[in-house]
């Protein structure tokens, strides 16, 4: 099919990158992320335009974090961006002449990692994202599974807890309240702030108080033995395997493939998470165990996704 362009929209960049069939990353162009609606299509029409200089592009997949549509087409709801019903396709084709699809940006990563990186080799996979909130995408006998509305696999808002914290979703108890980043900031941050003297190299790494703490202070400190860092990360990764074995009791995959910016930390935090899954397990003395692995590509996965699953007519069901 020829290369095609992936694109990835950040917070305070969009990135697009020319993707080869072997998921080669062949150049990238960015720009910075603009604060209006209709001035971020321009930005990502703009990225791609400085993308594809110098290389015949036959289609452009765009990885956006909301909801979007069965067709792959338009976005229904943006958590981060003022899109509702958002006709992205259509816009961004206008502004390029490119045939255009629209993503889940977790759904582009899976998809990335199935193809590219951790998953190579399997048929049957869930991914999770463990970044500032928890995402996820399925792929069981090759395909994508997006559902009949294209808004499956939104993993952090399953409630694993009734009646629990309340998230910014709206609703209560859901997962990403108790296995992301922000979760493992309140776990340390409660935890320091009740026990200080078992933090003192966590405190030591901010600003001297619990309320200074941050997730990279987090990350230091386990890794040099701090208590309340490393009770955190198990408190996460008790939650983050829990959610795992249910995951495991719907699906049935060969492997689960963990990824976002928690998962830079290894076996820090996936050994536990492998502990607390297998804990949680219904019949796991009894039954196959999916593997529990390190996704491979980092921040590169949801642009290689994208611009992968431009490629096909419809590899999603």
């Amino acid at each position: 099919m020829g290369l095609t362009i992936g694109v990835d929209i950040g917070g305070t960049k969009i990135a697009a990158g020319v993707v080869d069939e072997e998921g080669n990353i062949l150049s990238t162009f960015k720009v910075p992320t603009p604060t209006t609606p209709e001035a971020i299509v321009d930005a990502i029409a703009s990225a791609v335009e400085g993308a594809r200089a110098g290389h015949e592009i036959v289609g452009v997949g765009i990885g956006a974090a909301g909801y979007v549509d069965r067709q792959r087409s338009t976005v229904y709801f943006a958590p981060n961006i003022d899109w509702r019903n958002e006709p992205l396709k259509e816009k961004v084709e206008a502004r390029t002449g490119l045939p255009v699809v629209v993503e889940n940006d977790a759904n582009a990563a899976a998809w990335g990692e199935y193809r590219f990186g951790a998953g190579k080799g399997h048929r049957n996979v869930i991914c999770i994202t463990l970044g500032t909130g928890l995402g996820g995408g399925i792929i069981i006998g090759n395909k994508l599974r997006r559902g009949h509305f294209g808004v499956a696999a939104e993993f952090g808002h399953i409630r694993m807890v009734p009646d629990g914290l309340l998230c910014g979703c709206g609703s209560q108890g859901c997962w990403e309240q108790y296995a992301s980043g922000r979760a493992l900031v309140r776990y340390a941050k409660q935890r320091a702030n009740a026990t200080p003297e078992r933090a003192e190299l966590l405190l030591s790494l901010g600003d001297g108080t619990p309320d200074g703490i941050e997730g990279k202070h987090i990350s230091m400190a386990a890794r040099q033995g701090d208590k309340v860092a490393v009770d955190s990360y198990r408190e996460l990764a008790r939650w983050a395997g829990a959610g795992l074995a249910d995951l495991a009791s719907l699906f049935d995959p060969s492997a689960f493939i963990v990824g976002g910016g928690l998962s830079d930390e290894g076996d820090l935090v996936l050994d536990p998470i492998r502990k607390s899954y297998k804990r949680w397990l219904v019949g796991g003395n009894w039954r196959p165990v999916a593997d529990v692995i390190a996704a491979q590509l980092g921040n590169k996965a949801g642009m290689v996704g994208a611009a992968d699953l431009a490629r096909e007519p419809d590899p999603v069901m």
